[in-house]
C-alpha cells in the first residue's frame, strides 16, 4: 500500500490531497483565483497533519508538471521538491493533460470505448495547450501549443470516432467543433489533486520517478514576458 501526497497548481484552482491505496484521505482546494503561493503550504500542512494523526507518512510526493500557468507550475514543483527532499521520498511528475483526460474517463458514465479524449488548457487568446488520447491514454495527438482555427483537430474529426473535449480552454473551441456531430463539450473540468490518484499510483508501482533536484515544468512553449505600456501624459 502506498501513501502519496499530491499537489496540483497548473491552473486557476490550487489543491493538495493525501491518498492511500486509491482512497482520498484528506484534501483541500481553492477556486477563488491564482492564490497558490498563499494557499498551498497550508493545504499541504493539513494533509500531512492528517496523515501524522493516523500514523501515515507519505511514500512519495506527486505534482502536476504542466502545461499550464507558468507561475503556478513553478510554485507547485518547488513545494513538491522541497517536500520530497525533506521527507526523503521519491518525486512523481504527472502530466496535466493526461490528468484532465483521466478525470473525464473516471467521472463520465457510459463512455464509448472508441472515444477520443481531447483536453484543452487555456493559453490566452485563441491558443490552447492540447493533446488527444484514447482510453488507454495512448497519444493520438502529441501534446502541443495550438492556435485554434478551422483546421484544428481535422484528423480527429475525420476519424468518425466520438470526441470529448474539455478543460479551461475548451469553451472557445465549441464553434470549430460544431461541424463534428460526434464531438461533445464537457464543461467545468479543472485539474485537481484528488484526480491524480490513478496516475500517481501507477507511476509509484512502476517506480517511474523524476529527479528531485533538476526536474522542470512542462511549459510546451517559452515564457514571453510583456513590457508594461507607458501612459501618455
Amino acid at each position: 500500500m502506498s501513501t502519496i501526497l499530491e499537489i496540483e497548481t497548473s491552473g486557476s484552482p490550487c489543491s493538495a490531497a493525501l491518498t492511500s491505496d486509491g482512497m482520498i484521505l484528506a484534501h483541500r482546494e481553492d477556486f477563488t483565483g491564482r492564490n497558490h503561493a498563499a494557499m498551498l503550504s497550508d493545504f499541504v500542512k493539513y494533509c500531512l497533519d492528517y496523515g501524522a494523526e493516523h500514523g501515515l507518512k507519505p511514500d512519495a510526493v506527486a505534482v502536476s508538471l504542466g502545461p499550464g500557468s507558468y507561475t503556478g507550475l513553478r510554485i507547485g514543483l518547488s513545494e513538491a521538491k522541497g517536500l520530497a527532499y525533506a521527507l526523503d521520498v521519491p518525486l512523481i511528475g504527472v502530466k496535466t493533460l493526461e490528468l484532465l483526460a483521466s478525470r473525464v474517463m473516471f467521472s463520465t458514465d457510459d463512455i464509448d470505448p472508441d472515444t477520443i479524449f481531447v483536453p484543452m488548457v487555456d493559453a490566452r487568446r485563441m491558443e490552447v495547450y492540447t493533446a488527444a488520447y484514447d482510453f488507454g491514454l495512448a497519444e493520438l495527438l502529441a501534446p502541443q501549443a495550438m492556435i485554434l482555427d478551422e483546421g484544428s483537430y481535422a484528423d480527429l474529426k475525420a476519424s468518425g470516432r466520438p470526441i470529448l473535449y474539455f478543460g479551461s480552454g475548451a469553451a472557445k473551441a465549441q464553434e470549430l467543433m460544431a461541424d463534428c456531430p460526434g464531438a461533445v463539450y464537457v464543461p467545468d473540468v479543472e485539474a485537481l489533486a484528488v484526480d491524480m490518484v490513478a496516475l500517481a499510483e501507477l507511476a509509484y508501482a512502476r517506480r517511474s520517478f523524476i529527479d528531485t533536484a533538476y526536474s522542470v515544468p512542462v511549459y510546451l512553449k517559452e515564457f514571453q514576458a510583456t513590457t508594461p505600456k507607458h501612459k501618455v501624459l
